[in-house]
């Protein structure tokens, strides 16, 4: 299977303090791999990082065998056009439809015309089970139906690779689950690499193929491989913990 992203030897931070350090992983194309670890580990600080939203302080992050933190110019907006970013939030534009929000990356980076570029919003929507809701502002959808067109948008540009970041989060078991199902569909056939941050149990055991597990106290990669096997077998009693939910013995 050819890897889609590597990290070598990465650390990074900001101004001074080093957050997580000589971090050195990969993501084969096709895989839905997870980025997890418990709160303030630096699961967010790594994807700001891995999207080129801060440089690191040393080491490489390629994408398809680019590295996009020295990248310039042409080079780095051909690395930032491979991949799809799913914020937290949805970060839908509260102003503008569901058409009109999945139809910016295409106004940004094409030079389709409007009829053209609606018709492949209208595409993307249909495939995130959207389909009718179109004209509907971010207000009047739901927050599962949000994160679904949040998906849309980061689809847009036919990206091989989606950063999605806690798209579970503020769910219920439900819409996480309808959500997770959306996940695995768009992986299976579409080909999609997905790259998450979650601390979702219930989602990165339905999801998940692999998973990298982030430790604030060592600021490092203290487990790899995948989640349930992680759980049975990890000789980590932090990755075990986590894993089986149970709390850490008080000294």
């Amino acid at each position: 299977m050819a890897v889609c992203l590597e990290v070598e030897n990465l650390t990074l931070g900001y101004g001074d303090t080093v957050v997580l350090k000589d971090l050195t992983f990969s993501v084969e194309q096709g895989e839905v791999f997870v980025i997890l670890g418990g709160s303030g580990c630096g699961k967010s600080t790594l994807l700001k990082h891995l999207i080129g939203l801060y440089p690191p302080m040393s080491g490489s992050i390629l994408i398809h065998g680019r590295d996009i933190a020295r990248a310039q110019g042409r080079e780095r907006r051909e690395i930032l056009r491979s991949f799809g970013v799913m914020y937290q939030s949805g970060a839908l534009f509260g102003s503008l439809s569901l058409l009109e929000n999945v139809c910016l990356p295409l106004e940004e980076f094409t030079r389709l015309p409007r009829d053209a570029r609606e018709a492949v919003a209208r595409m993307k929507l249909k495939q995130v089970g959207l389909a009718g809701s179109e004209a509907k502002l971010p207000s009047e959808l739901s927050g599962g139906m949000q994160k679904r067109a949040a998906i849309a948008r980061a689809m847009a540009l036919d990206p091989g690779i989606l950063f999605l970041d806690e798209p579970q989060a503020g769910l219920d078991p439900v819409t996480s689950a309808g959500l997770d199902e959306l996940i695995l569909t768009l992986s299976a056939n579409m080909g999609i690499t997905f790259i998450i941050v979650s601390h979702e149990l219930a989602s990165i055991f339905a999801i998940a193929s692999r998973a990298v597990m982030l430790d604030g106290a060592s600021k490092g990669v203290i487990a790899m491989g995948n989640p349930a096997e992680l759980r049975d077998r990890a000789a980590n009693p932090k990755v075990r913990q986590f894993f089986n939910r149970e709390a850490q013995a008080r000294p």
